[in-house]
């Protein structure tokens, strides 16, 4: 782990500094860190998990979501275990091919991805996911009655995509709705009974097909008519499912907890926030290092689970001549082992999370290797018991995983893109390696048979065991950031209500990283209003990197950015324009295949419709630049260097910015031209722009700016005002090495 060097900083010469009242947020982090931990689960007093009705009853709501929720998981699963279980009748009926009854259910998946990702942006700022669920319920209960009733691949195509579309739900919304329902201390349990339903669901579907098929000789279509009541019914049950609001047993704990700790009033908490769009949310969730990993062990896990649903029953069929009944009793035997594996997890999974959630993965990673290894065995069993038994042993451990990589997942984000995040596990699991597994097992079985595209299934499976692993590195520090970043907001947010001064911008230990290639390292940088900051290093030094996390031209691994106290650390460059952040790269200013005045017109897009400001802009920049004005319509790219360093600089003259980044002013230009810049950009500053100035040269630098910050490989080494650094040659040399301060002397 790198080392932070230390950073010089000269005190302050009267009052508190507002980059101060950042650092008292710092100086109690710590503490709140550990308070927040227990908030979320972890680290907990308890050694023993309180029995399973008191984790319901804490709640307040008792046992109702939990079961709610999971019938709907049952019957959500009636129309897709029907399919599959019934596929050779189907396929017969209807005249199609194995091959087209896998395309149908890759079209189904499809549909699944294409549902999660709009119930999600649906409710990203209001919670209604159980709106949603309850109406979706309505939604797969009426596709899985039509289907008794196609009679054409076309009906079937449309019943399948209408199912998909409403399970797109259960993706999306179930799990984020029952981690806000109930305490972090029954998280796991309420996550393993949800999946225990599902479990369930596999165990019903396969013996109401058996019971109406083998026993009442009813026909595949009298099959889904019955599993339609069912549906049908559940959906009525859950009428009553009501949203508890994001994070109302964590994070808000949390923030009580922080408002407490300065003394702040619990009510009327009125805060300015700048929130996020769609899209935005997922960045925010990518860049995180255990989504990441979770979401593309979902993904391999999906080329597991997908085709193992579709090409079991072939088989079971093929290799050992089991008709319908006789494959869904197969199929439910699988259950109960399913079950009883929950049940076990559920409390011992819970104990190594409030641990430690590193412990928890560790768990998950070893089910995934003891899923291979055992689908491996049974496959290859000359045996029929044998078989059972080693499949029995596969499913009950496949099964514990999807807890332990949901409540990963969703401990690690913030409340309100929980939903996001299971949207996309679903995507990745169903779509992603759903669809990819189903291809790929496809080509396996024309070429070598059913057993054999089943037992390569043990390659994703072990796969997913080593993504998995590579997750323990990475849980804790990621729930850590949660923290954190609660806490940081919750302070700013009082210290806001109390008339504390904050800076214009302020990020906050900032990591940043190209790939694998971390460029920044715990940065924290500060700007006041009005303020001119030069910005000082050598190539190299991460400058224009932490212009660019500025900006929002790139995302940090780690830290926020605030303006003005609201947080834009994952805010989209263009809508920070908005703001008032505007950059100028050094050397990119201008598109050279654009005149002049048409460049300008292009800064001005942030404008929109006002036109009149848009050409008051263009005037101020002919005025401040006379000689731009001579050539207007001349193509920027015939410019000099320090005449595109100027057309560049009108865009702060027509946008008028609240805060100006400014990369690499003078290089390569003329002193004169250079002197030019600089009055303009006193100027701007005059008005109430702040402005911060990368810069190699000191002498420039230091001569226009108040304040300034010096880097080296990544980290701020000193900061200070510029009338003081400017005679530190110590500091300065340490910065630049001695070559770097020559032209001081």
């Amino acid at each position: 782990m790198r080392t932070r060097m230390p950073t010089q900083r000269p005190e302050p010469r009267g009052g508190k500094a507002n980059t101060e009242v950042l650092d008292e947020i710092a100086q109690r982090q710590e503490k709140l860190r550990r308070v927040g931990r227990s908030l979320l689960g972890v680290e907990g007093t308890d050694e023993q998990a309180p029995p399973l009705r008191q984790g319901a009853r804490a709640s307040g709501v008792g046992w109702y979501p939990l079961i709610a929720l999971g019938i709907l998981v049952v019957v959500d699963e009636f129309q897709g275990y029907g399919f599959a279980v019934l596929g050779p009748e189907i396929s017969r009926a209807l005249g199609i091919s194995k091959a087209t009854l896998g395309a149908l259910l890759a079209l189904k998946l499809l549909a699944i991805t294409l549902a999660t990702l709009p119930i999600a942006a649906y409710v990203q700022r209001r919670p209604r996911r159980a709106l949603v669920a309850i109406t979706m319920g309505f939604g797969w209960a009426l596709a899985t009655l039509f289907t008794g009733f196609v009679v054409s691949l076309w009906g079937l195509l449309v019943v399948m995509v209408a199912d998909g579309l409403a399970s797109g739900s259960v993706r999306a919304v179930h799990q984020p709705l029952l981690v806000d329902s109930y305490p972090p201390s029954f998280r796991v349990r309420a996550l393993s009974f949800h999946r225990g339903a599902n479990r369930t669901a596999q165990l019903i579907a396969p013996l109401l097909v058996g019971l109406v098929t083998a026993v009442l000789g009813f026909t595949w279509r009298g099959v889904f008519l019955a599993m339609g009541v069912f549906c049908l019914a559940a959906a009525l049950f859950s009428v009553r499912l009501r949203d508890p609001g994001f994070g109302s047993w964590d994070v808000a704990r949390v923030r009580q907890v922080v408002r407490r700790d300065v003394g702040a009033a619990d009510a009327g908490i009125v805060q300015e926030e700048v929130l996020l769009g769609f899209f935005e949310n997922m960045r925010r969730l990518l860049i995180i290092p255990t989504v990441r990993r979770v979401l593309t062990a979902y993904a391999v896990l999906g080329m597991w689970f997908v085709p193992l649903e579709t090409f079991m029953f072939f088989f079971l069929n093929d290799r050992w001549n089991m008709g319908p009944g006789a494959r869904a009793l197969f199929f439910a035997g699988m259950s109960p082992a399913a079950l009883g594996a929950l049940w076990w997890y559920g409390r011992r999974g819970e104990r190594l999370f409030r641990t430690n959630p590193r412990l928890l993965v560790e768990l998950s990673s070893r089910g995934a290797i003891v899923m291979v290894v055992s689908l491996l065995v049974a496959v290859a069993s000359p045996v029929f018991v044998g078989m059972l038994l080693f499949f029995a042993v596969s499913f009950a451990s496949a099964s514990v995983l999807f807890p332990s990589l949901s409540m990963l997942l969703l401990s690690v984000v913030p409340p309100t893109v929980r939903v996001h995040a299971s949207a996309l596990s679903g995507i990745a699991l169903a779509a992603v390696g759903g669809m990819g597994g189903l291809l790929l097992l496809g080509g396996i079985d024309r070429r070598f048979g059913v057993a054999i595209a089943v037992a390569s299934l043990s390659i994703p499976g072990a796969a997913a065991a080593l993504i998995l692993r590579g997750a323990r590195e990475t849980v804790n520090e990621d729930l850590d950031r949660l923290i954190d970043h609660v806490v940081e907001e919750e302070e700013i947010r009082t210290m806001k209500e109390r008339g504390i001064s904050l800076p214009m911008l302020a990020c906050r230990h900032l990591d940043f990283s190209y790939g694998r290639l971390q460029v920044l390292f715990d940065v924290d940088f500060t700007v006041e209003e009005g303020q001119m900051v030069a910005l000082l290093g050598t190539n190299g030094a991460g400058k224009s990197t932490l212009l660019r996390a500025i900006s929002g031209l790139g995302l940090p691994s780690r830290g926020s950015v605030h303006f003005h106290g609201a947080d834009i650390t994952y805010l989209d460059a263009e809508r920070r324009v908005g703001l008032g952040i505007t950059q100028i790269p050094g050397g990119r200013a201008v598109f050279g295949s654009l005149s002049v005045v048409e460049n300008l017109r292009v800064f001005g897009f942030g404008l929109g419709k006002d036109s009149q400001a848009i050409e008051h802009g263009i005037e101020a920049t002919f005025e401040a630049f006379p000689g731009l004005a001579a050539r207007r319509n001349q193509a920027s790219s015939t410019l000099s260097g320090g005449e595109q360093q100027m057309l560049g600089l009108g865009k702060a003259l027509i946008l008028h910015p609240r805060l100006l980044l400014i990369d690499e002013l003078s290089l390569g230009l003329a002193p004169k031209i250079v002197g030019q810049l600089l009055e303009v950009l006193r100027r701007i500053n005059a008005t109430g722009t702040a402005i911060v100035l990368v810069e190699q040269s000191v002498n420039i630098a230091l001569a226009i700016a108040q304040h300034a910050y010096f880097m080296e490989k990544g980290e701020i080494r000193f900061q200070g005002a510029a009338a003081e650094l400017i005679e530190r040659r110590d500091l300065l040399r340490s910065v630049f090495l001695e070559g770097a301060t020559k032209g001081l002397g």
